[in-house]
């Protein structure tokens, strides 16, 4: 192991910025906002984790959502930190009257068959304006976006990472679960007749 020094920065006053600053506005590429999980790892959580631990683990990390993997390593859904809020667990204690420590983040958590998301291939050609307006619409934090030939959740945006990428405030007013959100979008989707 390295042994560090600190050093005084009295005669420091510049700061070092890159050649070719990225200059990132509502009509760049969406896929420079993406967290791709081919890059960055995916924040994960196992399913049968009390559900206690896992709120106090979020809350210590100021982590707001993780993708929900079973023993096997296996996505099978996704919890947010609305999810394991005290309001949550005590909800779920009065109506399937478990002790607090029985609960699970199985649980609480979204499973993945009440889930929707972004396809990568229309991500690739949208911008981060289209994505925000989208979120926005949908009053959405979060959105994963899955390979679906592939049979992978390719990756997630975030409505805090963009807004600290743009420099912006983005208000995206309440925070909704995903299965809220997504359900509205299936009723709202047109029928195909034949």
């Amino acid at each position: 192991m390295s042994k560090l020094t600190l050093y005084p920065v009295l005669n420091v006053d510049e700061l070092i910025r890159p050649d070719e600053a990225e200059m990132l506005t509502f009509n760049s590429p969406a896929m420079s906002f993406f967290t791709d999980f081919m890059r960055t790892e995916p924040l994960v959580i196992e399913a049968d984790l009390p559900a206690a631990a896992a709120r106090q683990g979020m809350l210590t990390t100021h982590v707001r959502l993780q993708l929900v993997v079973d023993k096997h390593g296996a996505f099978i859904g996704v919890i947010s930190a609305q999810d394991l809020s005290e309001q949550a667990i005590v909800r779920h204690i009065g109506e399937r009257r478990v002790a607090r420590e029985d609960i699970r983040v199985a649980d609480l958590m979204t499973r993945k068959q009440d889930l929707l998301a972004l396809h990568i291939g229309e991500v690739e050609h949208a911008s981060i304006g289209d994505v925000v307006a989208f979120l926005k619409d949908n009053h959405q934090q979060h959105c994963l976006v899955v390979d679906e030939p592939r049979h992978q959740v390719r990756g997630i945006f975030s409505a805090s990472d963009i807004s600290r990428r743009l420099h912006l405030p983005i208000d995206i007013q309440e925070q909704s679960s995903f299965y809220k959100v997504f359900s509205q979008v299936e009723q709202d989707r047109p029928v195909m007749r034949a």
